[in-house]
């Protein structure tokens, strides 16, 4: 199986041990404890499900710009985005050597995880915007991930940590959550070789069907994993379990049995584009698959980045870095003329007016207006799970 970045080995930060975990969470009742906020504590989750292997913790402030201008930590890791633990609320943390880190996601706020301190460094705002900028491309706060990145707190808390739990995520998605580790045994299990991993923070429509299915012969794939983001979203996105439904829905009635492993991941999405694809790359490669799908503007928010930009990351990153291949897709639609989905490149004789394309405006107003999609545009048990929830929503 293909190897985990960065290491021989996943490190994933879990206390798999009932006793020590039980001991850890004696000695958290006693620390000085900090309330996280959702990105920090999104970031404890990954760390401990070891998808962001080989990383032992929170970076600090010299990791975080040197990750954010040139893509590795002062000791030469190659990592594409920050991984932070930042506050205001720093009085009573000023001499700890160890903190409880507090769940805010969690009725009560239970501790999520117990991490050791390193430093907790002050973080100047021309700083702040130079991590902003190189992280995101922009410095501009109507960004959604930029807004949630520069109101985090003003001091970073670095130092490696210890997790004891994975939030809301296995309790509220007890079928999909799975760890790096996890997904690696259920490729074992398979006897897949090569997989291609499929990112969603959507619903799948016909087209990303169809983009699964072209990925997988072109690559001559043994199964396809769909790995949906289960974390924070920007307003007016999907809930995790209304995607999750559609798209078990979509796998049962139209994927060859055995093809397709529909598993989630804990995280808040950055919206950060090329380089939150590359963070996409690095812990599906960290979870076994030999190969990810990187479609029209992955990982990307309004007209913050160009449509290939988060493909053309991937020239720049020195060859060897990540042993995970990338599967460029352009844009899908169905066309007309075909009968089929198509990729727009691999169309050249068709107009606009060839193809069955509906804004996301247009299916949301449609779907709450309870009007069926064309099935060239969505399967129709996939779009009756969507209708019924835009209609709740109109209802409220």
């Amino acid at each position: 199986m293909i190897k985990p970045h960065g290491s021989k080995e996943l490190t994933p930060l879990y206390v798999e041990d009932p006793e020590q975990r039980a001991a850890l969470e004696k000695v958290a009742a006693e620390l000085p404890s900090l309330l996280l906020d959702s990105a920090a504590a999104a970031n404890a989750v990954m760390l401990g499900a070891g998808y962001f292997s080989p990383l032992f913790g929170y970076m600090n402030l010299a990791d975080a710009l040197s990750v954010a201008e040139n893509m590795r930590t002062t000791d030469g890791l190659f990592w594409p985005v920050p991984i932070m633990n930042r506050t205001d609320a720093i009085d009573s943390l000023r001499d700890a050597h160890r903190i409880a880190l507090l769940d805010p996601n969690v009725e009560g706020n239970p501790v999520l995880a117990v991490q050791n301190v390193e430093k907790i460094e002050e973080i100047p705002d021309e700083l702040l915007k130079r991590i902003a900028e190189h992280t995101f491309g922009t410095t501009d706060t109507g960004h959604p991930g930029v807004a949630t990145f520069m109101s985090s707190g003003r001091y970073a808390i670095s130092g490696p940590i210890q997790v004891l739990n994975y939030s809301y995520f296995e309790k509220d998605f007890p079928a999909t959550f799975r760890t790096a580790p996890q997904i690696r045994d259920l490729i074992s299990k398979n006897n897949w070789e090569k997989v291609v991993a499929f990112q969603t923070r959507n619903p799948m429509h016909r087209a990303h069907e169809e983009l699964c299915k072209m990925a997988r012969e072109t690559v001559n794939a043994d199964g396809i994993l769909i790995h949906m983001l289960l974390g924070k979203l920007k307003p007016g996105d999907i809930p995790a379990d209304v995607r999750d439904a559609a798209i078990r829905k979509m796998v049962e009635l139209y994927f060859p049995e055995n093809t397709v492993e529909i598993t989630g991941y804990g995280f808040d999405m950055l919206y950060a584009g090329p380089r939150e694809a590359v963070l996409h790359a690095i812990f599906r490669q960290n979870a076994g698959c030999t190969h990810l799908i990187v479609g029209r503007d992955h990982a990307g928010v309004g007209d913050y980045y160009g449509p290939f930009d988060a493909q053309a990351i991937f020239n720049d990153i020195p060859e060897g870095t990540l042993e995970i291949e990338i599967f460029m897709a352009d844009h899908t639609a169905y066309s007309k003329k075909l009968n089929r989905v198509v990729m727009l490149r691999d169309a050249e004789d068709h107009t606009q007016d060839d193809f069955v394309m509906l804004s996301g405006t247009k299916v949301r107003e449609m779907l709450a207006a309870g009007e069926e999609l064309p099935e060239e545009f969505a399967r129709p048990e996939v779009a009756h799970i969507l209708m019924g929830f835009y209609q709740s929503e109109a209802g409220r």
